[in-house]
């Protein structure tokens, strides 16, 4: 068994240094943010691509305050639920500045199933809605990176 290196953060699959994960949640065609037990927004992820942009103030802000007026009883529906193990998933699809955007949550629990919090992913699917036929063959979509 190979030891991880120093610093690697210890998952049950494996280990992975920060700076490898800090890279794969870049790399990822999705935004996400995590949401604590408390309802504070704790982390997101900082893609090339976002769709909701998302300063770095509001980290530690409760998630309510982060969505229009309009949208508050939802999102706390969807927190109850998910805290009091009545939902796991909620799903949204919404156009939005000329993209389809889909919107899922996630209750996120321990293995105790006691709720840690709540994962909100989006993405963009309009590149996927216009998929036709089949790709079998390799061929990329953008151009070669320089080395």
């Amino acid at each position: 068994m190979k030891v991880p290196p120093s610093g690697a953060l210890m998952l049950p699959t494996g280990n992975v240094s920060l700076e490898q994960l800090a890279a794969v949640f870049s790399t990822l065609p999705l935004d996400l943010t995590f949401v604590d037990a408390d309802d504070r927004v704790a982390f997101f992820t900082e893609g090339p691509d976002r769709i909701f942009a998302r300063s770095k103030a509001i980290i530690g802000r409760k998630v309510q305050h982060c969505h229009p007026p309009r949208s508050v009883e939802t999102v706390d529906q969807i927190l109850d639920d998910f805290r009091a193990g009545r939902q796991n998933v909620a799903e949204f699809w919404i156009n939005f500045h000329d993209k389809f955007v889909h919107v899922r949550y996630f209750a996120v629990r321990n293995f105790d199933g006691a709720y840690l919090g709540t994962v909100e992913l989006t993405q963009d699917l309009t590149p996927l809605r216009a998929l036709q036929g089949e790709r079998r063959l390799l061929e990329y979509d953008s151009p070669r990176v320089a080395s």
